[in-house]
């Protein structure tokens, strides 16, 4: 059948057909033998160069590892506009036993715990329960760029491409918690999915919100990316999205709400995704925090996306530089580039603004004028009046790093 012929097909054959090949994929070396090219990031690290892997529903994305899938985004996507392709954005699996089907018609989202009335929704009946509502946000990975810190932290060594930005469609959680009855004792919620330890002493995956976050109208399940069924690997059917907040949060293929008169103390909030519990959320590089908190918001940050390390730039032309800036939704006030390694900045036209959970895009003209090497540094600026640090802070998880980004480029 043709790729033309194949796109046609009605929904529910090309998802059961992209399951069964997701299945076929999960196999790490027949994935890698079949589709790895000899393509790599332009950051390396000890296992030397990461291969490009076309998984179902996607283009080829960077391994980080395949049991469970874990896929960066190759950085140049971040070029092709704000929002991220559904078939160019990043996957990230924490427990290897993730299902390779679903059947939408008989899955269910179950409501428990501290409720007047626990719910069995279906797909249809979540739909129809509030009018819909959409937001554009970034969807980071708490440790996005963690193969950058020094010294070196334990954890996937990733580059800068797990990260996105999307058009979330769907119910905002407070609709679904309403529809339950929230009983007055309720202190949190937890969020469950469909991903489950493969040997019984691993710790399942689930997140938890405070009652009051869960309740106040941003977060929201969402069934749709981009004006489409969300991408099987990214979530299908269902997955919770919380604007502002590291994508840990963000649960796939979601299954289970529990409301709880309890902070929730699974591994994966009370041990894992701690931050330093400071201001800086960080502390002094090889040291261990006296006391740690759950991580939280999106730290402000900014990228240049059409310029990378070594490019050749002109000399006494005209260049324009591109690039994205994001922060937690308090919103991008200011993006500023220096092309002298920080000795003087020049301040860039920020452009259209997509919502303020979203990719910020800028742009700013420059004329270099001397020949050699030198840095670009782009730092961005929020409405609170947060500014990216000049030097990466430090935490063992090495999560949330937020520095100014430089990129070492010839000039001639």
């Amino acid at each position: 059948m043709s790729q033309a012929s194949d796109d046609k097909l009605p929904g529910r054959r090309r998802f059961l057909r992209d399951a069964v090949a997701l299945a076929l994929t999960a196999s790490p070396l027949a994935s890698l033998a079949a589709n790895a090219e000899e393509t790599a990031e332009e950051v390396t690290y000890a296992a030397g160069p990461r291969p490009l892997v076309a998984y179902p529903q996607k283009r080829p994305l960077l391994v980080v590892s395949t049991r469970p899938p874990h896929l960066e985004t190759p950085f140049e996507v971040f070029n092709e506009g704000a929002i991220t392709p559904n078939d160019a954005f990043f996957v990230r699996y924490h427990l290897a036993n993730f299902p390779t089907r679903i059947d939408p018609e008989t899955y269910r989202l179950n409501v428990k715990g501290l409720v007047e009335t626990p719910l069995s929704l279906s797909l249809a009946e979540l739909k129809s329960l509030a009018q819909p509502v959409e937001v554009v946000a970034v969807n980071q990975c708490s440790g996005n760029s963690r193969g950058f810190s020094m010294p070196r932290v334990f954890g996937a060594q990733l580059g800068n491409g797990s990260m996105g930005c999307a058009r979330w469609l769907g119910v905002p959680l407070k609709a679904v918690l309403a529809k339950a009855g929230i009983k007055a004792a309720a202190k949190q919620v937890s969020f469950r999915g469909l991903d489950k330890p493969v040997l019984p002493t691993t710790p399942e995956f689930i997140k938890a919100l405070d009652i009051d976050h869960a309740m106040n109208g941003e977060p929201m399940i969402a069934w749709s990316m981009n004006g489409t069924d969300l991408p099987f690997l990214n979530g299908y059917p269902i997955r919770l999205v919380v604007p502002g907040y590291f994508g840990t949060y963000w649960v796939k293929h979601l299954s289970e709400i529990e409301v709880l008169d309890h902070t929730f103390d699974g591994f994966f909030m009370a041990k894992g995704y701690r931050v330093p519990d400071n201001d800086c959320q960080c502390v002094a590089p090889g040291t261990v925090a006296a006391k740690t908190k759950p991580i939280s918001k999106l730290a402000v940050r900014s990228f240049i996306t059409n310029v990378k390390h070594g490019d050749v730039l002109p000399l006494q032309r005209m260049v324009a530089l591109k690039g994205i800036a994001f922060d937690d939704g308090s919103g991008i006030t200011k993006v500023e580039v220096s092309s002298d390694g920080g000795q003087s900045w020049q301040t860039a036209t920020l452009g259209q603004d997509l919502g303020r959970y979203a990719f910020r895009p800028w742009r700013l003209d420059i004329k270099l004028a001397s020949k050699g090497t030198t840095q670009l540094m782009v730092r961005a600026s929020n409405r609170v009046g947060e500014t990216q640090p000049l030097h990466a802070d430090w935490n063992p998880g090495g999560y949330r790093r937020h520095a100014v980004e430089t990129y070492h480029v010839i000039v001639a």
